[in-house]
């Protein structure tokens, strides 16, 4: 992706060092219990349900430096926020709407947010009760190692992602959502939870399409962003985890139905095309 040089966002807001404590927050359970949390919040879950158990671990008391790769990926996923405030504002522009920027929140360790506690092992998510976006920069090495997604695309994937549930929020998609979860089994709503996710799959689509529009990306984009959705399908993470996948316990939807929606999106470039609620199958 062609970003460096290129405008940041002003709507970043760096916390680490000063996160929860400041120190490095490590959750017990070892890979497989990061994998089955990783499953429940991965990319922009409902983590107001588990924060309050995650603010458990060993925390370091040392000071937090930053190193040439972290202040790097900080002025990139700035320059992708940046990216995505332009492509928003002028698609709800389009719609007759006003796009409200969300922030980014860089934090290390632990944070605290308006849906509670995270440590860092949730991974990148969205909380509507503030608008912000949170993510601990190291998440970009499980990408690449544990997740097998290398790339700047990739990267720039999991932003829009999450951008892509701020889009909700602001429609109102995640208000009529979450109130369901005291009147449906939990099946049943882990299935709207799936809906939820792919949709936002798909808007980060959209955005990858006027990114492209605007000549952006760079040969291998697609296939990076791509391959990073497909590494966080529920299937393949409970089978990297598990050793095998419980569809019925799925809340952000197949390897396969992840890339298809993004790349939906990124066919369309609007945003009508994106109902996963009342699309005949997903």
């Amino acid at each position: 992706m062609k970003w460096r040089g290129r405008q940041a966002s002003r709507n970043v807001e760096d916390r680490r060092g000063s996160g929860g404590g400041g120190g490095r927050l490590v959750a017990g359970g070892g890979i497989g219990g990061l994998l089955i949390v990783l499953l429940v919040a991965f990319l922009g879950g409902d983590p107001g349900v588990l924060m309050d158990g995650i603010g458990t671990g060993t925390q370091s008391n040392e000071p937090y430096v930053e190193t040439e790769q972290e202040q790097e990926l900080a002025d990139f996923v700035s320059v992708v926020l940046a990216d995505t405030e332009y492509v928003w504002a002028e698609v709800f522009a389009e719609q007759g709407m006003e796009y409200a920027e969300p922030t980014l929140v860089l934090f290390n360790g632990s944070v605290e947010s308006a849906c509670g506690t995270a440590g860092a092992a949730v991974g990148p998510f969205y909380c509507p009760g503030d608008q912000k976006l949170y993510i601990d920069l190291s998440f970009y090495d499980e990408l690449q190692q544990q997740f097998q997604a290398p790339g700047d695309f990739a990267m720039a994937y999991v932003i829009a992602h999450e951008v892509g549930h701020h889009v909700q929020n602001l429609l109102g998609i995640m208000e009529q959502v979450q109130p369901l979860r005291n009147q449906l089994s939990e099946e049943e709503y882990n299935k709207l939870q799936v809906k939820l996710e792919l949709q936002a799959d798909y808007y980060a689509g959209v955005w990858a399409h006027h990114a492209q529009g605007m000549d952006l990306l760079e040969e291998g984009d697609l296939e990076e962003a791509l391959t990073a959705a497909s590494a966080v399908g529920d299937d393949t993470i409970q089978k990297r985890s598990r050793g095998y996948a419980v569809p019925e316990s799925f809340t952000h939807g197949t390897s396969e139905q992840r890339k298809r929606w993004f790349y939906k999106g990124f066919d369309s470039g609007t945003i009508q095309g994106g109902d996963t609620f009342n699309a005949p199958e997903l």
